[in-house]
C-alpha cells in the first residue's frame, strides 16, 4: 500500500449494520472474476482495519500455540494471545464475517445460471473487468525500474503458459481445492486481484460456484479449511512482501493478471484452445466495455479516497 492510503486518517467510523452491508458487498463481488474484494473494502473504508485485524488474529493463534518464545507456559501464551486479540476491531470483523457469506451465497444463485447458459458473454464481461483492474497494482507499484518490468513480463509469460494447459480433471481432488482456496483468500490482501479470478485461473471457478449453489458441504468444508490455512500461512507472507518488496510484488501481480487474461478470452474450447470471435461479437464487446467501465469507476473512487487522507495527513 502507498503511505497515504495507510495513514490513520484513512479509517472511517462505521456502524454495525453498515459493516454487515459492507461485508455483504465484499461477498457479492468475490463471486465475480475481475472485481476485487480488497478494492471494495478500500472503497467502503474498512480495508486497513480488516488486514490489521486478520494479522492480529493470526498472531494471537500463533502465540496461543507456541508463545512469544520457545518453552513458554500456558499462562504466558494465553496472556500474549489476549494482547493480540485486543488489537482486533471486533465491531468490524464480526458483522463483516456475517455479511460476507450472505452476499456471496445470494450472488452465486444469480450468477451461476448466467455462467452455465451464456459462458462466452460472461467471460467477455469478466475480461473487461480484469483488464481494467490492471490499473490497481500498477498504480500502487509507483515508479517501475527495468527489473520490475522484466519481473512483471516474466510472470505474465509464465502465467499465460500455465493457463494454456488443458484441464486434466473434471472433478477436482481435495489436494487441488485446499491450496487453491488458500491462495484465493489471500486476494483480499491485494486490491485489484480477485479471489474468483484466481480460482478461474486454477480451473476451479465453476466447480466452486456449483458447490456454493448446491450447498455441497463436502466441497465447501475442504474449501473453508483451505481458506483458514491461507489466512494463517499466506496472509502473513504477503503482508511482509508488501511491506519489504512492495514495488516488485505489485509488478509481478500485474503480470500474473495480464497473463491470466487468456482464461477469460470469450471464445475457447473445453480444452482451452482459443477460437476466433463468433456471431455474438457485438454483445460480447458491449458487456466487456460495461465490465471495464464498472471497474474503472471503482478505481477512480479508490484514487480519490486515497488522496483525501493524504491531504488531511499533510494538514496535521
Amino acid at each position: 500500500m502507498n503511505e497515504a492510503s495507510s495513514a490513520p486518517a484513512a479509517e472511517r467510523r462505521t456502524s454495525l449494520p453498515g459493516n454487515m452491508i459492507r461485508g455483504a458487498l465484499i461477498g457479492v463481488v468475490e463471486t465475480v472474476p475481475g472485481v476485487s474484494g480488497g478494492t471494495v473494502a478500500l472503497v467502503v473504508g474498512i480495508y486497513h482495519q480488516l488486514i490489521r485485524s486478520a494479522s492480529a488474529l493470526v498472531s494471537a493463534a500463533r502465540s496461543l500455540i507456541t508463545g512469544p518464545t520457545a518453552g513458554d507456559d500456558a499462562a504466558t501464551r494465553g496472556a500474549a494471545a489476549r494482547t493480540h486479540l485486543q488489537e482486533v476491531d471486533w465491531q468490524i470483523i464480526v458483522p463483516v464475517l456475517i455479511g460476507m457469506p450472505i452476499g456471496l451465497f445470494s450472488a452465486v444463485q444469480l450468477l451461476s445460471p448466467a455462467i452455465e447458459n451464456h459462458p462466452e458473454l460472461t467471460r467477455a464481461a469478466f475480461f473487461g473487468m480484469v483488464l481494467a483492474s490492471l490499473a490497481v497494482p500498477l498504480r500502487m507499484a509507483g515508479k517501475l525500474a527495468p527489473k520490475h518490468w522484466i519481473a512483471g513480463l516474466a510472470a505474465a509469460a509464465l502465467t499465460w503458459f500455465l493457463v494454456s494447459l488443458p484441464p486434466t480433471v473434471t472433478e477436482p481432488a481435495w489436494w487441488v481445492i485446499l491450496p487453491a482456496a488458500a491462495v484465493a483468500v489471500s486476494a483480499l490482501l491485494l486490491p485489484g486481484l480477485s479471489g474468483s479470478f484466481l480460482l478461474l485461473t486454477f480451473g476451479l471457478y465453476e466447480p466452486t460456484m456449483a458447490a456454493a449453489r448446491d450447498f455441497d458441504l463436502g466441497y465447501l468444508g475442504i474449501f473453508a479449511l483451505g481458506m483458514l490455512l491461507g489466512v494463517v500461512s499466506i496472509v502473513k507472507g504477503l503482508k511482509w512482501l508488501l511491506e519489504n518488496h512492495h514495488t516488485i510484488t505489485m509488478a509481478v501481480l500485474a503480470g500474473v493478471m495480464l497473463g491470466a487474461l487468456r482464461t477469460l478470452w470469450p471464445w475457447q474450447t473445453d480444452g482451452r484452445d482459443l477460437l476466433v470471435p463468433a456471431e455474438n461479437l457485438p454483445a460480447a464487446l458491449g458487456l466487456g466495455a460495461a465490465g471495464f467501465a464498472v471497474v474503472v469507476l471503482l478505481v477512480i473512487i479508490d484514487a480519490r479516497l486515497a488522496k483525501k487522507p493524504e491531504r488531511e495527513f499533510s494538514a496535521d
